[in-house]
């Protein structure tokens, strides 16, 4: 039986926190290839910094946003104008609940 500190170390990396993220790196977390993050940041889902595909540096919460758009296509069949504009309600109800947690209101 192997000695408890033999045990291999797992590494966790919290991509929301994330920043200066590549393409491939991005391509890489969502399981998907680059035409579609190219499609995500054309329809305006990711607004990654860098103006050329090879320069762009994306955030943990571009990932958040872009994996959420692919399950949406994905899952129940949405284009990229539907899904843009689920995550865009996700976004308001997010920040609508944020407000009322800072209004200290129950139950936000």
């Amino acid at each position: 039986m192997d000695h408890p500190s033999m045990l291999p170390q797992a590494t966790v990396t919290i991509l929301e926190e994330q920043t200066g993220l590549s393409l491939i790196e991005v391509c890489r977390a969502c399981a998907v290839n680059a035409d579609g993050i190219v499609e995500l940041v054309d329809e305006g889902l990711l607004a990654p910094l860098g103006r050329e595909p090879h320069r762009w540096r994306f955030t943990g919460l571009h990932v958040r946003r872009a994996t959420v758009a692919l399950r949406l296509r994905r899952d129940l069949g949405l284009n990229l104008a539907g899904a843009a504009l689920a995550i865009q309600l996700l976004d308001e109800l997010d920040a609508l609940r944020e407000k009322l947690r800072a209004l200290g209101t129950p139950g936000a």
